[in-house]
């Protein structure tokens, strides 16, 4: 990630508060948003390495400082001009997600970049891919 690129991927302070809760629980975090099963394209929240990310998914950026949020390149290909906002609410997460058992549940909510923004992040090229 380079720090003059637009962000791609943000979070709120309510989100950020459970990310903080859920690493002093389960240790380093990461996200996945796969647009496909499986809660649609709610954020799933799992422990770090306890999901394989492979070439399919593309790396949004960093949230909490070391958190990093993959999402799916079908997923990517309809936000690629909207940056993500991570969120977190009360309500019943994803039956995977470490928020689950919180009352809390993370949102995927987006606002379109601007046009410099736009063709700032088109011009570096595509994001991060996940290793086969």
């Amino acid at each position: 990630m380079t720090a003059n690129l637009p962000a791609r991927v943000v979070a709120t302070s309510e989100a950020l508060a459970l990310i903080a809760r859920l690493t002093a629980q389960h240790g380093p975090l990461m996200f996945h948003i796969s647009g496909g099963c499986c809660d649609g394209s709610a954020p799933l929240c799992f422990a770090r390495g306890e999901f394989k990310v492979g070439r399919q998914d593309f790396l949004l950026g960093l949230v909490a400082g070391d958190v990093p949020v993959w999402i799916g390149e079908n997923t990517f290909a309809y936000w690629r001009h909207t940056r993500l906002i991570l969120d977190a609410a009360p309500g019943r997460g994803a039956g995977m997600s470490l928020e689950t058992p919180e009352g809390m549940r993370f949102l995927a909510l987006s606002e379109l970049l601007d046009d410099a923004e736009a063709a700032t992040l088109d011009a570096a090229g595509e994001p991060t891919r996940g290793a086969d």
